[in-house]
């Protein structure tokens, strides 16, 4: 069995949602397909849980309304038969009926999650509304059934496993299965998420769950490139890839594919296609367990890094320093992305602010702290990167005119990552693409 998943881009016009029913249905295999919201409306429903938590009830009102009429256009072209016009009115009437209840309750977070979910639940009621009209046998699995994360937000792959399995046992004959993406159930059985990029998150856990054959990522774009097509004018798609090294650009920064997706397919040696919901004949990006061949594969950004030096001479030769400062990042629950060392100094970056203030609130008793916002972490990946000299020899030529904050060299020997000034995050990609890739 193959897992299929679509992003909002692949399924946000209706046009776009016939297509990925055509890409699907050329398929015999045994499949789940996994579905994100239409494009935009996840953003739209954080808006709504935005002005809600606020108080502005009346703004609230609009932005449903707003997104209301966009869903019941949509409806109209997705499809043109009067039984599954009806099917696909009742679906919308259901979720803005909910999203206009919750202005006379009282705004909490739990309710929030609830609101983030109506736009997977939408994208998947009304594909198979659609497919149902094409004349494509399909089973819709509620994700709510079966996906769900433990008391630290971890998923449960042992209970999803075990659940989806029944679901799938209770199916016998059927060959097409649509799911949302994102959406979980929590330890308190409330309505929940994977986060941000979930729906990939959602589609390896999947994947792993049924042993899956392959697990497809399907996007607006042909593949991983070797550099940010948005900043850099010539890249190009990198046809296969590790599973470290496709970690490594994943969490560094490659717009792709979700950072937490891999483990699960890695820890199952399960294949992973990046394919172009656009352009389908295209090859692509396989991830694999073997990289194929050493050299620098890609270059990725990640942008609003937090940088934060500490420096106290009480530093030297004192063991346990290190640990104590640990004990703090672990304690508020923050990562950390790179660190660098001295006689009296630890340097080392965040991605994530939100518990800065008691961070740097338990780092002044030791030493002198000082913050740079607004950096970015380059990441150059490889295979043996790390282990090759004349690949740090073309890095430091590359961008002798940038200003290096930090260098982590070691750590992998899949990667080397140095952190620049945001301003000089372009210049970089631009400069590594001539260095690295003789490509201008």
């Amino acid at each position: 069995m193959k897992v299929l998943k679509f992003g909002g881009t692949s399924v946000g016009k209706p046009e776009r949602m016939h297509a990925v029913a055509r890409l699907i249905s050329a398929d015999s295999d045994p499949r789940i397909v996994v579905l994100s919201a239409l494009s935009g409306t996840t953003n739209a429903l954080v808006e709504i849980g935005q002005s809600l938590a606020e108080g502005n009830k009346e703004q609230a009102k609009q932005q449903i309304d707003k997104l209301e009429k966009h869903y019941r256009t949509f409806c109209e072209e997705l499809v043109k038969q009067e039984a599954p016009r009806a099917k696909a009115k009742a679906v919308v009437d259901e979720h803005f009926e909910f999203l206009n209840i919750i202005l006379k309750i009282s705004f909490n977070e739990a309710l929030n999650k609830d609101i983030l979910a109506q736009g997977e639940l939408l994208s998947t009621k009304l594909f198979t509304v659609y497919l149902e009209e094409a004349g494509i046998p399909a089973v819709l699995l509620p994700a709510l059934d079966f996906m769900s994360i433990d008391e630290f937000e971890e998923p449960e792959i042992p209970k999803i496993k075990i659940k989806l399995g029944n679901l799938l046992d209770k199916q016998k004959g059927q060959h097409l299965f649509i799911t949302q993406g994102y959406i979980c159930r929590n330890a308190k059985g409330e309505v929940d998420n994977l986060k941000r990029g979930g729906s990939d998150y959602s589609a390896s856990l999947i994947g792993a769950a049924i042993q899956a054959d392959e697990i497809q990522i399907w996007t607006d774009i042909d593949g991983m490139h070797n550099n940010d097509p948005r900043v850099v004018k010539k890249t190009f798609p990198v046809e296969q890839l590790s599973f470290d090294e496709a970690a490594e650009l994943a969490y560094f920064g490659a717009k792709i594919l979700h950072p937490a997706s891999i483990w699960p397919a890695q820890h199952f040696n399960i294949p992973v296609k990046l394919l172009n919901t656009m352009q389908p004949e295209a090859k692509g990006t396989i991830i694999t367990e073997l990289p194929n061949g050493d050299g620098v594969k890609a270059v990725a950004a990640k942008d609003g890094i937090i940088a934060i030096k500490i420096k106290s001479s009480r530093m030297l030769l004192a063991y346990g320093f290190l640990r104590k400062i640990f004990e703090i990042f672990e304690k508020y629950r923050t990562p950390i992305d790179m660190i660098t060392t001295s006689e009296v100094a630890v340097s080392l970056t965040i991605d994530n602010q939100q518990q800065l203030d008691l961070i740097l609130k338990e780092l002044q008793p030791f030493g002198t702290v000082e913050l740079d916002h607004h950096q970015t972490i380059v990441s150059i990946v490889g295979n043996e990167v790390a282990a090759t000299p004349s690949i740090l020899h073309k890095l430091f030529e590359a961008l002798n005119e940038v200003p290096l904050r930090m260098i982590s060299y070691g750590g992998s020997r899949h990667n080397i990552s140095i952190l620049v000034g945001g301003q000089y995050k372009e210049r970089t990609l631009q400069l590594l693409n001539k260095g690295l890739f003789n490509l201008g």
